[in-house]
């Protein structure tokens, strides 16, 4: 009688420790999911940026010689044009809906508007205002936690920049090294 009454103890601290997985399995796919979108959003802008617009860099001051150390470079890569975009790019996630693997479990975040403002297909896509929320919040707390390393990143052309980023240098995906993560 003893051993029946203390498996009905044992059976709650199995439940909630079951439910603390998949809340903790959650949390790890939102922040990967939200890392992977914010790199699609920063290289998708970036590449939007006209090439041949440039900023000056260097001292303007005036050197013995008459000269000054200034250089045009181009503005796209530049740390003032990564800052501005940073600021607003946490935006674009409510473009963004989660999907989940149906084997697997796994929750990943994918456009549901193309970047042109037209509804994509989002079959088995959640839109939830919720998600649309937290997915934007996790990318705000991502800049602003990440800002060195995502201006380090893409101040360089850098290959491979969500699994260098996401998954080596923070670990939000370490789970995820190869889930792919298409820009539509």
């Amino acid at each position: 009688m003893i051993l029946r009454g203390s498996s009905w103890l044992v059976l709650p601290l199995v439940f909630v420790s079951l439910v603390s997985f998949a809340f903790a399995r959650r949390g790890q796919d939102l922040h990967c999911g939200a890392c992977r979108a914010l790199i699609d959003e920063i290289e998708w802008e970036i590449s939007q940026v006209d090439p041949k617009k440039t900023i000056q860099k260097g001292s303007f001051r005036i050197n013995p010689d008459g000269t000054q150390s200034i250089t045009e470079v181009p503005y796209a890569r530049t740390e003032a044009h990564l800052m501005e975009l940073l600021e607003r790019v946490c935006e674009n996630m409510r473009d963004y809906g989660e999907k989940t693997d149906p084997d697997t479990d796994r929750k990943t975040y994918v456009r549901v508007l193309s970047r042109d403002g037209k509804r994509m297909d989002a079959s088995s896509t959640n839109i939830d205002s919720e998600i649309i929320s937290n997915l934007k919040f996790t990318c705000e707390r991502i800049v602003e936690e990440y800002e060195d390393e995502l201006i380090e990143f893409f101040s360089h052309e850098t290959e491979n920049v969500k699994d260098k980023l996401c998954s080596k240098r923070t670990d939000l995906c370490d789970h995820a090294v190869h889930i792919p993560h298409d820009e539509l």
